[in-house]
């Protein structure tokens, strides 16, 4: 029950507790700026959390960097499944100076399509980008995603989550 609110805390207060002040003075010119936007492509996945069941389609994201370290962006999701989701993310880096960026981050948004119940839903992932380019990274995500149709039973369905995975590529501008 704790880890549970714990956990949603984690997701709505994370940019507060999990914020890394950026390094300055770098050699490596890898990675965004304050200020710099992204995009990135990719390929998505989804499974529950036995894996029994798994779903592909394709993401997109685009983000905006408040912070060398903070990055608020908004997802969209396309499901052969024929379901959509739609979601704002906040992701926040380990801001290091060379090509690998790994990330942890939360996520809050909807679920709808054909053949679906619509519901929102909460998440926690992580991940890696790898500058292939000053400004052109390859992406790795993985998130735990809960469902609800009210607000008061997000903390309930906590352990009947699917599991979201991503790779694809991405551009900072």
């Amino acid at each position: 029950m704790m880890k549970k609110v714990i956990a949603v805390m984690f997701c709505l207060a994370g940019p507060f507790t999990l914020s890394v002040q950026a390094q300055q003075g770098s050699a490596a010119n890898f990675g965004p700026s304050i200020g710099d936007r992204e995009f990135s492509l990719s390929g998505s996945g989804s499974s529950d959390r036995s894996f029994d069941n798994t779903n592909l389609g394709i993401t997109g994201d685009i983000g905006w960097y408040l912070r060398g370290h903070l990055v608020l962006g908004v997802r969209q999701d396309i499901h052969y499944a024929d379901f959509e989701g739609d979601f704002l993310t906040n992701d926040f880096f380990q801001n290091t100076a060379g090509r690998l960026r790994p990330f942890a981050g939360g996520s809050l948004g909807a679920f709808y399509g054909d053949g679906v119940n619509d519901s929102g839903f909460a998440g926690l992932d992580g991940g890696l980008k790898y500058y292939v380019l000053d400004d052109t990274y390859a992406l790795g995500r993985i998130e735990y995603q809960w469902f609800f149709s009210r607000a008061n039973d997000a903390e309930n369905a906590f352990l009947d989550g699917d599991v979201s995975y991503t790779v694809g590529l991405g551009y900072n501008f």
